[in-house]
């Protein structure tokens, strides 16, 4: 028996809400776990890898991208800023905003959390696929397009 189920009954088992809510515990407790040892959490990957995907970007226009609160992505920035992985200077246009961007520390530490969350992924999905793995990615992602779309 699954204890993540704790022999829950064909009922719940065939709730994609329950599951889904299953899975999202066992999902964060494999990235936790990965990313303990970086003193990095999810708030700081999601802030990382945004500033490399799309460049220099307000502390308000990262936190729209990755979808953290703002108190959050204060938090996380003056974390990130004082271990050096960004830099934070106001915006020489409005100097009431911040512009963050990526460090060189920031960028290795960022390959070391891919090659971290790279291993988590294989610890919450053994034994699946390639294919297996990008067909997942393509379905939740079209869940959570559907509820962007909506709102």
């Amino acid at each position: 028996m699954n204890p993540a189920l704790g022999g829950a009954s064909g009922r719940l088992r065939a709730l994609p809400t329950r599951l889904l809510g299953q899975v999202a515990i066992l999902a964060n407790r494999c990235t936790e776990k990965a990313l303990a040892p970086t003193g990095s959490r999810r708030y700081h990957y999601a802030l990382l890898a945004t500033l490399d995907e799309h460049g220099a970007l307000s502390q308000a226009e990262a936190g729209r991208r990755t979808g953290i609160d703002r108190s959050d992505v204060a938090a996380a920035v003056n974390d990130l800023a004082g271990r050096g992985l960004v830099h934070r200077a106001p915006d020489p246009g409005d100097r009431r905003r911040n512009i963050l961007v990526l460090t060189p520390a920031g960028r290795a530490h960022l390959a070391e959390l891919d090659e971290r969350l790279e291993e988590a992924q294989r610890e919450l999905l053994p034994g699946f696929s390639a294919a297996e793995r990008a067909h997942l990615v393509l379905i939740l992602d079209r869940i959570l397009e559907s509820h962007t779309r909506a709102v």
